[in-house]
């Protein structure tokens, strides 16, 4: 079953009096259950292909395509709900809400969802301790290094388990030791749920967890390999 499909797609941003190819007739199919990492250099597009895929950017052209749904044709609502039931993301920026707790932020995905409360406190509370923040419950983002932030936002990705896990750079802040610890914790869930993941990353660590690598330049994919390949 595929999980993600993009046919063809590109996408240009004026730069000045320059436009800029960040997807260059791109085309890439992942499967579900697939651990894909994306690499390129600063620019290289990965970071438009995610965007693309999680709706948060449309492509001037071609199509994009997530749990049988065509995500570029859709609406901002039908765009919100897809987001809401299929795909978790994990931003380079973190987008903690600052007045909220760690935990007020791990289940402010699961309240839009309708979880009962004394579920989402459940569930919450295990996967703050997963990603190393038992204790840090009730801190607020301001309150927090940047790896501590990343966790949160880490965890709130994925509380709900979500089909399709879309990460941009999601060690970047973290430590050898934590970021072991978080691609572990992604292992599991891949393999344990299926859940598929795709993850922009310049980490060498992160790559060897993957189970596929896509190199990409100049918003084109330049190399697409089975990580056990020779």
């Amino acid at each position: 079953m595929t999980a993600v499909r993009c046919v063809d797609i590109c996408k240009t941003y004026a730069q000045g009096d320059v436009d800029i190819k960040a997807l260059d007739h791109l085309s890439i199919e992942v499967a579900k259950g697939e651990f894909v990492c994306l690499m390129s250099p600063s620019g290289g597009g990965k970071t438009t292909l995610l965007n693309a895929i999680g709706g948060l950017d449309i492509p001037d052209s071609g199509e994009v395509w997530v749990a049988d749904k065509r995500v570029d044709q859709m609406s901002k609502g039908e765009l919100a709900d897809l987001r809401l039931a299929n795909i978790g993301f994990v931003f380079q920026a973190y987008n903690l809400i600052p007045v909220l707790t760690a935990r007020e932020n791990v289940e402010f995905v699961m309240q839009v969802q309708g979880v009962p409360a004394a579920e989402r406190r459940q569930k919450s509370t295990a996967i703050l301790e997963e990603v190393g923040l038992q204790g840090l419950e009730n801190r607020r983002p301001a309150e927090m290094s940047g790896g501590q932030q990343q966790r949160v936002a880490v965890a709130r990705a994925i509380v709900s388990r979500p089909a399709l896990v879309l990460a941009d750079e999601p060690t970047a802040n973290l430590d050898s030791h934590t970021s072991d610890d978080l691609m572990e914790l992604f292992t599991e869930l891949n393999e344990h749920h299926n859940t598929t993941f795709i993850i922009a990353t310049h980490d060498q660590r992160v790559m060897g967890y993957a189970k596929r690598l896509v190199r990409m330049l100049d918003g084109r994919i330049v190399e697409d390999i089975p990580q056990n390949a020779s």
